[in-house]
């Protein structure tokens, strides 16, 4: 089952949390896994450790919001490997505000790397699988993208852009053979979310029907499945990884 030999993967934003699980777990399934990210020597870190258990792995850095940087790191990816099977889009930012407190900056630099970025490498995968008749996107959405966030517009609007996104480029290369899902995390365990507050962090936990935060392992998991032959017949859809606070 999820049996990924012989497919290259590439993750975005993968140098660390959710995309180095994501990597991590594409590699142990036999997937040939490819750690982009702006961080080159965190990434080369995760493909060390990949290559450590006996997979293939390489690190690329690259700034999703640059076309021209994309179009190198599918170029690179082409070269070492001929070929790109499944695209994971998780490299994204945030500058949290209000609305009438969010600089114009902050606004342009969540959308440049969460909704653009996502757009750019979309665009580079589909050219490559479409020859192929054959592939997988996987768009990192979030659950502010179905039910917004205060203090966070511009994230929850780059998050509702994907879910759009994935949606329209499913049906543009169904009939290519390309299936193109989203999923969307709720509250995962991280740096983050460690760092808050006591009563911050119960008050979150308390909107969460399964009373945890979820686990980076938890969104790899999904991805995974959405990366496999056994998701061959689902596209366009959003899977919703957030124990049950989104439904």
């Amino acid at each position: 089952m999820m049996n990924l030999e012989g497919k290259v993967a590439l993750v975005t934003g993968a140098a660390q949390g959710i995309g180095k699980s994501i990597a991590l777990a594409l590699a142990k399934q036999g997937a040939t896994v490819v750690i982009s990210d702006v961080n080159l020597e965190k990434a080369d870190a995760v493909a060390g450790e990949i290559r450590g258990t006996g997979r293939k792995a390489l690190a690329v850095a690259c700034n999703v919001g640059s076309a021209d940087e994309v179009n190198a790191l599918f170029d690179r990816v082409v070269q070492e490997y001929g070929q790109v099977d499944v695209v994971v889009n998780n490299a994204g930012i945030t500058r949290d505000g209000l609305l009438m407190r969010l600089k114009d900056e902050e606004w342009d630099q969540v959308i440049n790397i969460n909704l653009k970025g996502v757009f750019l490498c979309c665009r580079a995968a589909i050219k490559l699988m479409a020859k192929k008749r054959s592939g997988r996107v996987i768009n990192i959405a979030s659950i502010v993208g179905a039910m917004g966030n205060a203090g966070q517009i511009n994230y929850s609007a780059s998050k509702a852009g994907v879910i759009g996104m994935t949606k329209t480029i499913a049906k543009e290369y169904a009939g290519r053979n390309i299936t193109c899902n989203a999923v969307a995390p709720g509250f995962i365990d991280t740096a983050m979310t460690q760092a808050l507050p006591e009563d911050v962090k119960n008050l979150m936990l308390s909107q969460i029907p399964l009373s945890r935060f979820g686990s980076a392992d938890d969104v790899a998991n999904a991805v995974l499945f959405l990366a496999s032959d056994e998701a061959g017949y689902i596209t366009g859809q959003v899977l919703h990884v957030n124990g049950g606070m989104y439904m």
